[in-house]
């Protein structure tokens, strides 16, 4: 009798582990990562144009895209209610992915919406 009970007692022990290991949809994962990208390239966009508008040159046009893409994160983990494990298999799929891939974007949008407003 000790011996089933010790089994069983490892039985549950093995099955609370498996309980532990967190799992995900593919499609669901997939879907979140096009989120992310779309939401950073479409705050890219926005964000230079603003900064084109506002007249940043040099050194301040890039603060501002850092600063951007920060309150995006932040935005994204908000939207998450700050459960990010739920959505997504680390912080960095929120934090760092998509973060230097809207750079162009921000960069095309900042220096056309500048030399429409500063330079026409």
């Amino acid at each position: 009798m000790a011996g089933q009970c010790d089994s069983s007692s490892s039985e549950k022990k093995s099955s609370e582990a498996m309980n532990d290991v967190p799992t995900f949809s593919t499609e669901n994962m997939q879907n979140n990562m096009k989120v992310i990208y779309y939401s950073r390239t479409f705050m890219s966009i926005i964000g230079g144009v603003i900064a084109g508008i506002l007249g940043f040159t040099g050194f301040m046009g890039f603060i501002f895209y850092f600063l951007v893409m920060a309150i995006t994160s932040i935005g994204l983990i908000a939207k998450a209610k700050f459960s990010v494990h739920l959505y997504f298999d680390s912080w960095n799929r929120i934090i760092l992915d998509g973060f230097m891939g809207g750079l162009m974007s921000f960069v095309l949008f900042w220096t056309f919406a500048y030399d429409i407003v500063h330079i026409f």
